[in-house]
Parts: C-alpha cells; structure tokens; sequence
C-alpha cells in the first residue's frame, strides 16, 4: 500500500471514529446524569460522573411517577399485534398487485403507498373528531386500529418488492395442483416470506413501542395510553420530578427497542435484503 493510499485509509477511520464521539457524547451525557442522585443535579458538571449510583432509585421514582407499569402493558400490546397485523395485511396487498396481477395494480399500490406522503399531524383532527363520534376515543382498539393504518403502506412496499423477485410459477404450480389463491399465499407465499415480514415487524414495532404524537392525542387514561405519553408526564412543571429521574425514565424506556435490534439485527438485515431483490 501507498503512502497517499495509507494517510488515505487513516483518514477514513479517524473520520469515523470522530463521527462516533459525537453520536455517542449525548447517550453518555443520558447515563452519567440517570446514575446522579436526583438530589445532587445541579446543572453543572454534567460531564463529570457521580460517585453514587442512583439509577435504580430514579428509575422506582420514574415508575411510580409515571405509572410505567401501566404504559408498558399497554405499549406491549400496541407494538406487537399492530405491527403483526399490517405485515399480514401489507403482504396481501403486494400479493394482490404483484402476483394475482390485480387490475390497476401499480394505482392502487400508489394510492396505498402514498398515504405516507401526508405528515401525522395532519391526521389528529379528523383521526380525534371521528373516534370521539365512534367511542373508539381512548381505547386500546382504537389505537391498534390507527397504528395498523399507519404501518400498512410500509409493509405493502417491502412485500410488493419481495414478491415481484419470486418466480410466478410457484403461484401456477400452486393453481395446477388445485389450490385456490388465497390458499397459495397462506400455505406457500407467506411462510416463504417470513424473513421479510420480520424485518417489518422489527421497524414498525419500533415505531409503534416509540410514538408520542397519536398517544398523546387519542388516548387520556393511564391504563389506555402507550408509554412515551406516559413518560413525558414526568417533564411536566407540576410533577416535581428532578432532570435525573427524567432521564432514568427515557433511558429505561429505550432499552427494549434497542435489545430487540441487537437480538435481531442478523434477521432484519436478511430480510430487508431480500425485499430489494
């Protein structure tokens, strides 16, 4: 290797671990002042690590400030079943278009697909007007229902992708021995995707497990409403909560989302791999 190739190659890595430095100076920033008593914060020093080890104290007060328990449970059931249903959903939308060649296939994938284009803010009048007239104002039905809506143009995408690479004449094969389409899809296209449909499982359960916006404006009682809406009642200026508990509840909540890419990283890298063939 070059000289020029060689500082070139440095270069390079110190770019990158420059670029990491930064990414991780605010999660150290989190842990240093979750560890600190919430009795000693007094916003200097923030970079100086506390000799006490509070975070499970912080993380009791945060609990029961915050009624975590009840927001996980519910926060739970939101990001694994709506996930599970848009992907369910998703696939037989790109089934649809791609493989029974649905009439207009391209349109209705569009009109799905760009259902993303329009901001989520622009959907809490008409989404908040409508529950209040349904009762569905302030469920766990009701959520489950608009993080369905919200996840399904995704899913379709990913599996539109994924089933215009597989070969039609597994669908024929399927016809020839006397199936019907729905039975193709459930019995031979859909166990044939299961790396893909995790890969969106993964993505949209970390959307759902981290949304503050439809929470926050569809649901009111702490047994109802995700776990990011119940968090943020602890930066409220009534709630006498100290910066260290604060951030022992933020850093408590992201823990999940971030085991469940360690956990799975291999299977979503896979999946969203195939789903670009």
């Amino acid at each position: 290797m070059s000289g020029g190739a060689r500082w070139g190659l440095y270069g390079r890595y110190l770019l990158v671990i420059v670029l990491g430095l930064v990414w991780l100076a605010p999660t150290y920033l989190v842990l240093v002042n979750a560890f600190r008593k919430s009795t000693e914060y007094t916003g200097t020093g923030l970079w100086k690590p506390s000799g006490d080890f509070a975070l499970f104290g912080n993380l009791a007060k945060a609990w029961d400030a915050a009624d975590l328990g009840s927001g996980i449970t519910s926060t739970l059931l939101y990001s694994v079943v709506a996930p599970a249903l848009a992907a369910i959903v998703g696939a037989l939308a790109g089934y649809a278009i791609t493989v029974l060649r649905l009439r207009h296939g391209f349109l209705w994938f569009i009109v799905i697909y760009g259902c993303t284009t329009f901001p989520g803010q622009m959907l809490l009048e008409p989404l908040f007007t409508g529950y209040a007239d349904t009762q569905l104002y302030d469920t766990r039905i009701g959520l489950i229902l608009v993080y369905v809506a919200v996840d399904v143009p995704l899913a379709a995408f990913v599996m539109r992708n994924f089933f215009m690479g597989a070969s039609r004449s597994v669908f024929e094969s399927g016809l020839v021995d006397g199936a019907n389409p729905f039975t193709i899809f459930w019995r031979i296209y859909l166990p044939m995707c299961r790396t893909a449909l995790a890969a969106i499982f993964v993505l949209e359960f970390t959307f759902v497990w981290n949304d503050f916006l439809f929470g926050l404006v569809l649901s009111q009682s702490t047994d109802v409403r995700p776990l990011m809406t119940s968090v943020a009642t602890l930066s409220n200026a009534y709630a006498g909560n100290t910066v260290p508990v604060i951030l022992t509840g933020g850093l408590f909540v992201s823990l999940p989302t971030i085991a469940l890419f360690i956990a799975t990283q291999k299977l979503f890298a896979r999946g969203l791999t195939l789903a670009q063939l």
